[in-house]
Order: structure tokens, then C-alpha cells, then sequence
């Protein structure tokens, strides 16, 4: 019998007929450009930063947790502020994009601990905000005549933020992951009684019905007062 490489492959199989030479040097892609693209990240952040100044090159946006059980424990920047929150701060939906407040219509406060955090954190940023005045002929003249618009900054408080360092940072004011460490205790009687699953059921169920359960109420107070006439 035949042996080495002149041996035919047993059963009915491909015959080895390998194409090794195929235009192989189309689809590799280099990355040589990858330190000079780092520094022209760095240099177009500096130049951003640069015609931005004063202001900070980022904008503030609210505390949000994670989706899923994995993630839900952990804090991180949201998209925008819902107009709940910016209106428990007292500031309208047009102001706040004209000093660097996020807007998000669509996300809800599905909590009210996240709710009165987020306003806090409007709350703050409005204390240490400083509004320069526009560069138009009007804020010109009252400039010169010594006043201010509603809300701006006088020339002192513009004098002292310029001795502030400019924020470079993505994130306006930062966010703190909070502490989930807690001491070991022993389950109280009442924990061992209630069952949560029923609580929030119930929660739910009462906020689905209420609207049925409001109208319910307003048709036989109706009817009621309909019988005694």
C-alpha cells in the first residue's frame, strides 16, 4: 500500500484543495495612525475647551441608577432632567438650555428619592451658576450705566470667576457612588409579617384603578343626589 502525502483520504470527503493565495492584503486594517489620532483628540478637546471659556465643556446632567438587578445599585449620569425636576428648582425648560442644563422630556421620576436628588443637585449648580451678560447693544448700554439684567452677574461677580480654574471635565458636577455597606441586623417581627411583593401590588393596583375608581365614585354620588330630588 501507498504511505505519506501520495495516500488517498478514506470516505467520501472534500479533497484537499486549499486556496492560500487569495488577495489577503485587502482586508487587514493597520492602526499606525493611533498616537497621532490621541493627540489630535487631546489637542481638539484643548481647542473646544479654549472658545468655550469660561464655561465648562460639558453640561450638567442628572444622577440616574442602571437598568437591570446587576446594575441598579450603581449611579450614573442621565441623559437630561426631566421638566418636573427643573420646575421644582425653579427654572423653565428654555432657560435651562440657554446655562448648560440637560433636557430630557421623555424620562420619568419613577422614585421620589431620585426626584429630590436631582432638583438638590439643580439647586447647587444654580448657587455656584454665573450668567454673563449677553454681547448686545442693550446689555452694553445698561453695562455702562452701571446695571444688570434680572439673573446676570455684576462686574464684581464676574471680576471673581475669572480667578476660577475652567472645568475640563465631562461631567459639571461629580457624581458620587453611594454607600451600600450596611451593619448585619436581626429581621424584625413586622419584616417577617409583611410581605413586599403584596405591598407594591397593591401600590400598583391602586394607581391603575383609580381613574375607574374616581369615576366610580362621581356616577353614585350622582345617583344618590338624583334619588333625593
Amino acid at each position: 500500500p501507498r504511505t505519506g502525502a501520495a495516500r488517498m483520504v478514506k470516505h467520501n470527503n472534500v479533497v484537499p484543495n486549499g486556496h492560500f493565495r487569495k488577495d489577503w492584503q485587502r482586508f487587514i486594517k493597520t492602526w499606525f495612525d493611533q498616537p497621532a489620532k490621541k493627540v489630535a483628540r487631546r489637542q481638539a478637546r484643548e481647542a473646544r475647551a479654549t472658545k468655550l471659556a469660561p464655561r465648562p465643556i460639558g453640561k450638567l446632567r442628572p444622577v440616574v441608577h442602571g437598568q437591570t438587578i446587576k446594575y441598579n445599585l450603581r449611579v450614573r449620569a442621565g441623559r437630561g432632567f426631566t421638566i418636573a425636576e427643573l420646575k421644582a428648582a425653579g427654572i423653565t425648560k428654555r432657560e435651562a438650555m440657554t446655562i448648560g442644563i440637560a433636557v430630557d422630556h421623555r424620562r420619568k421620576n419613577r422614585s421620589e428619592e431620585g426626584f429630590k436628588a436631582n432638583v438638590d443637585r439643580l439647586k447647587l449648580y444654580k448657587s455656584k451658576l454665573v450668567v454673563y451678560p449677553l454681547k448686545n447693544y442693550h446689555d452694553k448700554q445698561r453695562a455702562k450705566a452701571g446695571k444688570t439684567k434680572a439673573g446676570d452677574a455684576d462686574a464684581k461677580e464676574i471680576e471673581a470667576s475669572k480667578a476660577v480654574d475652567q472645568n475640563t471635565l465631562k461631567s459639571v458636577l461629580p457624581i458620587v457612588q453611594p454607600a451600600v455597606d450596611q451593619e448585619p441586623r436581626k429581621i424584625t417581627k413586622d419584616e417577617k409579617e409583611k410581605c413586599v411583593f403584596a405591598v407594591l401590588r397593591k401600590a400598583w393596583n391602586d394607581q391603575y384603578m383609580a381613574g375607574k375608581r374616581a369615576k366610580e365614585a362621581a356616577e353614585a354620588a350622582a345617583n344618590k343626589t338624583s334619588r333625593k330630588r
